[in-house]
């Protein structure tokens, strides 16, 4: 039987240390807890996060290796530019959080549904509400084609889910994130988990103790707060 530390509710228990976590599964470090902003915060500034199915308890994680983009080494192939240079899309931040939300938590490929269930959502909108958590959306003449979203702590960017309803529709968005948050001095964004897609775009998997002191120092940076909706994004052509 998996024995797990227990966060309580009640008050803001200390995360235990990320290398305790199992290898079986690889990363699972604790459970329970709540999905409060202050918590999410203080777990993603840990290299901690939350990932649990509707049936289950809260379940934080923090695998190794860490799957983490470079941001500015995203790959973009020159098919997808050339598409990109020929069509009518643009990329914005921070105007449809919720629909960004709601278009990952879809079923995909037959699946009943995702992880990422009305608790999720609410934390996260709450999240978006205090200036922590950001999307982009990338349109196609008012249709929303793509997106991604996640968390802001200090110069660290975790990345959570995104989503394509056209081919290309999610690299677009990773890309022109990355493309941001390298200007603004974010070197990294925290893929979580590592697969075979993310890999093809340029993905890196780096060991969990660096990641984790990567973390640490970039979640004490002063950070990028507030709605990012000004910003402008570019395709990345």
């Amino acid at each position: 039987m998996i024995q797990l530390p227990q966060l309580h509710r009640s008050r803001m228990s200390l995360f235990p240390d990320p290398e305790t976590a199992l290898e079986d599964p690889n990363g699972l470090l604790a459970w329970g807890g709540d999905l409060s902003p202050e918590r999410l915060l203080a777990a993603y500034g840990q290299g901690v996060f939350p990932w649990f199915n509707a049936d289950e308890p809260i379940l934080w994680w923090s695998p190794d290796p860490r799957c983490v983009f470079r941001t500015d080494g995203v790959h973009v192939s020159r098919s997808l530019r050339k598409q990109l240079r020929k069509s009518h899309w643009r990329v914005t931040a921070d105007t449809s959080f919720r629909r960004v939300m709601l278009a990952c938590a879809a079923p995909r490929d037959g699946q009943p549904g995702t992880w990422i269930g009305d608790d999720m959502i609410a934390a996260y909108e709450e999240l978006h509400r205090r200036g922590h958590a950001h999307s982009v959306e990338v349109w196609d003449r008012g249709t929303l084609v793509g997106g991604i979203y996640g968390v802001a702590v200090g110069r660290l960017f975790c990345g959570e889910s995104m989503f394509s309803a056209r081919s290309g529709g999610s690299k677009v968005a990773l890309a022109a994130l990355c493309r941001l948050l390298h200007e603004w001095g974010f070197p990294v964004l925290d893929a979580q988990v590592t697969n075979s897609h993310l890999l093809s775009m340029g993905a890196v998997e780096v060991p969990r103790r660096d990641f984790i002191a990567q973390a640490r120092r970039l979640a004490a940076m002063p950070g990028v707060t507030g709605s990012w909706v000004s910003q402008p994004l570019a395709l990345p052509l």
